[in-house]
């Protein structure tokens, strides 16, 4: 994919219906492509639409997680969910989950904008500490490390690759805003 011009909307769960199609597109690819998502592949088309409509969307309406996306071209291409339900004890936190940017759309910016608006919403929601896990040494971590995220810790043997081949750590991270 090209550089174009990109938009991040946010997504109500009227809007994961309308843009389903989209959003398993950009799962099923990204597990394929060996995205360490907490999928394992193959990722059938009713196993992704399921992740969206049952999980996904009752988060989204009950007002536990916020859901962003990035636009290309009028396609839905990337995501990024921010988790505001939190604790009674952690209230003052949020946490990044499903950052997936399509293989084809990689390299444009788009991760980097993704996050962007998921801490700015953070903010308004008056949270002041954002965390995180991805595959230690994945290239989401230097994304993460760029837009201003530490490394908290390591855990050795966290979970299977999408190929069920090998065992990968998970790196936490965390950062203030």
């Amino acid at each position: 994919m090209t550089k174009q011009e990109s938009t991040l909307i946010r997504l109500d769960g009227g809007a994961v219906a309308q843009h389903l199609d989209d959003l398993c597109r950009v799962l099923i690819d990204s597990v394929q492509d060996g995205a360490a998502i907490s999928f394992m592949a193959p990722l059938s088309q009713a196993d992704a639409a399921l992740f969206w409509t049952r999980t996904v969307r009752p988060a989204i309406d009950s007002g536990e997680k916020l859901l962003f996306a990035a636009m290309v071209g009028g396609r839905l291409v990337g995501t990024v969910q921010l988790v505001v339900g939190m604790p009674p004890n952690q209230q003052h936190r949020a946490e990044i989950s499903k950052m997936i940017v399509h293989p084809s759309a990689r390299r444009l910016g788009l991760g980097a904008a993704l996050m962007q608006k998921a801490l700015a919403a953070a903010r308004q929601a008056g949270k002041t500490l954002v965390t995180l896990d991805t595959r230690t040494g994945d290239v989401s971590e230097l994304l993460y490390r760029k837009v201003g995220f530490h490394k908290a810790g390591v855990i050795p043997d966290f979970a299977f690759d999408p190929d069920g081949k090998a065992r990968h750590a998970t790196t936490y991270m965390y950062r203030h805003i």
